[in-house]
């Protein structure tokens, strides 16, 4: 297990609300963050945050946290739905 150190001006820190809390809002920013950018997947997302399957699809709906929907997704979708059809 790695520890990060973080120093913040206390004018920040204290905008951040309590200090216990502020560690946890840190790694939470930066697995959303990790998870829109693809640096980590579902399954990282939740191991980094100590969060079951569930919570972590919670988790990353409360923060807004989709990867973009390509054209390529798209593509990908359509064809399956498309063997689906033809089953």
């Amino acid at each position: 297990m790695v520890e990060v150190v973080v120093r913040l001006p206390d004018s920040l820190a204290s905008q951040m609300g309590a200090e216990g809390e502020i560690p946890r809002q840190l790694l939470e920013a930066y697995a959303a963050e990790a998870y829109r950018t693809g640096k980590l997947s579902r399954f990282q997302v939740g191991q980094t945050l100590g969060l079951d399957r569930w919570q972590t699809e919670q988790f990353l709906a409360d923060h807004q946290a989709q990867r973009p929907y390509s054209f390529e997704d798209w593509a990908i979708d359509r064809k399956s739905l498309a063997e689906l059809d033809h089953e």
